[in-house]
């Protein structure tokens, strides 16, 4: 609430405790102290009318009017309701109940007017019981009987050999089982909306994990193996971490572990300068590191929902550093962090501000010459939206155009689309309006939910059971700088984006005319990763679908950051690329991927060979920015706004 409202608000309260009438015990009004008012003309005055339900409506009506500070446009009940909204998504990570009771009302209405699939799942849990039961008999009389139930492959809660031994054997396998049942009972069931079926399978999951026997001291025999061994003192090291982290919470502060990272001495070291600062970017330009680069520059457009330097990591695994390296005259936009003064800065004020005058910016600097342009995760789905606006107005600077785990398409964005629906949209533009942006915490809330065994629970089970601090790279170091969204931003890109998917069906508008990925004419060049829960590789492989050009597809292993950030002489990597020309046939993911052969390393190599062939020959090197054009140095790399908490 501003100052001003809660002045005037005090100023109400103040006016109220002098003029209203003093009321006696049992809620009757006191007669008047004063003679009743008289009129200009002589008449003495009505006396004030008595309190009814409907005067009191009215009464409290204006009381919460008054004291709910909004903008005119908006009215109060609805700027209740938002506020309330705000208070409650705070508690649930941003999650709208309503959008979870709505699944559940779903599921349940239609389980109760299913006998069928109620008697089929009697018919499991009794299966189940007696597999559980007949494995009990068999381990008993031999320690060494194979398990009744196998956990999933990415499930490494009960691997260790303790969890073989009674009674622990027995209680991690009930629990799979239990799991098992539960996921049959929440699928598969006639008449269910599919997302209602995946936020009840979703949820359930969680609430199962949440109690899953790893997760307590009792339960867990690796745990009480240490517990034993250490006397306890794993046990107090976990309580001190516990209150470390808690305190680190309420003040805002990074871990520890990862404040030996620090930005512009540790991390984000590619020599450079700042050449262009508006409201919203900064414009690094890096340093040659060749006697002659590449005559195309490129510019990276990296995601607002993290910081830049991910793609300028350390030295070793630098992307920025292998592209000055390979001789690239390498230019990267770093995005303010926003607050509530930002709140309606919109995705058209990203595009404006940040693609197209960093592409302005370049364009002065390096006249005469095209760009490649390289966008990561929601950079990449913005770039792309300026890629179809320039090719609709005509404005070829473009030479090609590089999508890193980004999405166009967002029908199958993974678990992501379990938390948006217009119950669940609504309710995070409430939490956002409330406070200008959507918090950090709140988002990380979301991403660690999909992740929940690898991203909360084995963390807290190393760190509060165990007494553990995890060895922090610079990879988790960057991970824990976090940043926030815009709220008017934000709901655009959940709704027009996530909620309507306008880009790929033609009503996405740019300068008030739709865009269409179709009128592209540069190559481009696509990223997916294998294990990417943020843009699952299949929907980042429809790019295929949605372009009339040259589409070179690659798939390496890895997740949506560890995936992209895979420098050469990394173990276990490996890719698949290939192809795809405009006037080729489409073939769909699965067939691609058994067709395409697999090659091993990282996939760097492979794109700075794409990029060598697409670019016109080799220039001679020029000083950072053009101050003789309105683009002097402004500072050294990395700049200002990367360094804003």
């Amino acid at each position: 609430m501003t100052t001003v409202a809660l002045q005037a608000r005090r100023s109400r309260r103040r006016s109220a405790k002098t003029a209203a009438p003093p009321i006696a015990r049992g809620g009757r009004k006191q007669a008047p102290a004063e003679a009743p008012a008289v009129k200009s003309n002589g008449d003495v005055a009505p006396a004030p009318a008595e309190p009814t339900p409907a005067r009191i409506a009215d009464a409290l009506y204006r009381l919460a009017t008054e004291a709910v500070d909004v903008s005119p446009r908006e009215r109060a009940p609805e700027s209740i309701d938002r506020v309330v909204h705000a208070l409650i998504g705070r508690a649930t990570l941003g999650i709208s109940p309503a959008s979870v009771a709505l699944a559940a009302f779903d599921w349940l209405v239609h389980l109760g007017s299913s006998p069928g699939k109620q008697a089929e799942l009697l018919q499991k849990a009794a299966r189940k019981a007696a597999r559980l039961w007949i494995y009990a008999m068999r381990a008993a009389a031999a320690p060494e009987t194979p398990c009744c139930i196998e956990p999933l492959p990415q499930d490494h809660r009960f691997r260790s050999e303790a969890w073989q031994k009674p009674p622990f054997n027995l209680i991690h396998q009930s629990f799979l089982l239990t799991q098992q049942w539960w996921f049959n009972a929440t699928t598969g069931i006639r008449g269910v909306a599919p997302q209602d079926e995946r936020i009840v399978e979703f949820i359930s999951r969680q609430l199962l994990d949440l109690v899953a026997p790893s997760n307590f001291l009792l339960t867990n025999p690796d745990v009480l193996q240490e517990t034993v061994r250490q006397g306890g003192a794993n046990l107090a090291r976990g309580w001190v971490n516990l209150i470390e982290d808690w305190e680190r919470a309420i003040a805002g502060r990074r871990p520890t572990a990862a404040q030996q990272y620090v930005v512009g001495k540790t991390v984000a070291r590619t020599p450079g300068a700042v050449i262009h600062r508006n409201r919203l970017i900064e414009l690094i330009e890096y340093g040659p590191a060749t006697p002659q680069v590449q005559r195309e520059p490129i510019l990276i457009v990296p995601a607002w929902i993290m910081k830049y330097y991910i793609l300028d990591l350390s030295p070793a695994n630098s992307l920025v550093k292998y592209l000055v390296d390979r001789g690239h005259t390498v230019f990267m936009i770093s995005w303010k962090n926003p607050d509530a003064d930002d709140r309606d800065l919109g995705m058209d004020d990203y595009l404006r501000l940040g693609v197209m005058d960093a592409l302005q910016a370049v364009s002065t600097v390096l006249p005469e010459r095209k760009i490649h342009a390289v966008g990561y995760c929601l950079g990449g789905t913005l770039l792309s939206i300026a890629a179809a606006a320039m090719a609709r107005d005509g404005d070829e600077r473009l030479k090609s155009v590089t999508l890193l785990a980004a999405q166009t398409d967002f029908t199958e964005a993974g678990e992501l689309t379990l938390f948006i629906n217009d119950s669940q949209v609504t309710f995070i533009e409430d939490v956002m309006w409330e406070q200008g942006y959507l918090d950090a915490g709140q988002m990380a809330g979301t991403f660690q939910l999909l992740r929940s065994n690898d991203l909360v629970w084995s963390r807290m089970l190393k760190q509060y059971l165990l007494g553990e601090r995890e060895t922090m790279n610079d990879l988790m170091a960057w991970n824990a700088d976090t940043t926030r969204m815009p709220y008017r931003m934000h709901s655009e890109y959940l709704r027009q984006l996530f909620l309507d998917n306008d880009l790929v069906e033609g009503r996405y508008r740019v300068d008030n005319r739709p865009v269409a990925l179709t009128d592209i004419r540069a190559p481009i060049f696509a990223v997916g990763t294998t294990r990417d829960h943020v843009a699952p590789w299949r929907s980042t492989y429809k790019i295929h679908l949605l372009t009339d050009t040259d589409v070179t597809y690659l798939l390496t292993t890895g997740g949506h950051n560890a995936g992209i950030v895979s420098e050469p002489g990394r173990d276990g990597r490996s890719f698949q690329v290939r192809t795809k020309r405009a006037a080729d046939k489409y073939e769909d993911p699965d067939s691609w991927q058994a067709s395409t052969p697999r090659q091993e390393g990282s996939w760097w190599p492979a794109w700075a060979d794409w990029l060598a062939r697409e670019s016109s020959g080799q220039a001679p090197t020029t000083t950072i920015g053009a101050p003789d054009r309105g683009y002097p140095p402004l500072g050294a790399a990395p700049g200002t706004y990367v360094l804003q908490e």
